[in-house]
């Protein structure tokens, strides 16, 4: 089975070929604007969808990944900063504090969609405003939701994850493999082989409870 993500992300990227999936990529052209009044989740998963259809348009036959995710503080969605000063600003807000990591996931083929919402509470660590500066210096939070990169190996953001680690990466490997699966496109390895958090681990704790989760019913997608 053809397998096309829809996304340019190198950790999105990373993380599927982990499971030892066989994939090409093709970007979504989306435009990623909040509605206004719309809850995060929603937006994520209303995002997802609409990379998911942008792709499948393209290639009927294909079964199409796409994934959005956002870093909501307080309500607040913060997306990837204009710029050097808004990332500093991004995680000195973010400092020392619980938020919400959300991904919006979707898997569709020929006019059939399915959604899953991830979501996970992440705490950040007390990290110093030097710190912010030496890490903003090295341009890895211009690209990131939240301006940070969960897995960077010097800056190390995080004190503690909820749920499910590799959504905080961007694309929740548990709740895709399920889905894959469901299609008869069971990939290579499993998640608790791809994922960066498990391998480091030894296993994840919250694993079980989403892959034993009930079957994925399939709907028809509607137009946008």
């Amino acid at each position: 089975m053809s397998i096309l993500l829809a996304s340019a992300s190198p950790r999105r990227a990373e993380l599927l070929e982990a499971l030892g999936v066989s994939f090409t990529i093709v970007p979504a052209e989306v435009a990623e604007r909040v509605l206004p009044g719309e809850p995060p989740d929603h937006t994520a998963c209303r995002l997802a969808a609409a990379k998911a259809r942008a792709v499948c348009a393209l290639a009927e036959d294909a079964l199409v990944v796409a994934a959005d995710t956002l870093v909501v503080l307080d309500g607040t969605v913060l997306g990837k900063p204009r710029d050097a000063q808004q990332a500093i600003e991004m995680l000195a807000a973010l400092r020392g504090r619980e938020h919400l990591v959300h991904t919006g996931l979707a898997v569709g083929k020929a006019g059939a969609l399915t959604l899953q919402l991830a979501t996970s509470p992440v705490v950040m660590r007390n990290y110093s405003a030097a710190e912010i500066a030496a890490y903003v210096a090295t341009g890895d939070p211009l690209d990131k939701a939240g301006a940070y990169g969960c897995q960077h190996p010097v800056f190390h953001p995080v004190e503690t994850y909820g749920n499910c680690y590799a959504n905080v990466m961007g694309l929740p490997l548990c709740h895709l493999y399920r889905l894959l699966t469901q299609l008869g496109a069971t990939p290579l390895r499993s998640p608790l082989e791809a994922c960066p958090w498990a391998i480091a681990h030894g296993g994840c704790i919250w694993s079980a409870a989403i892959l034993q989760a009930p079957p994925t019913s399939w709907q028809h997608c509607p137009p946008a």
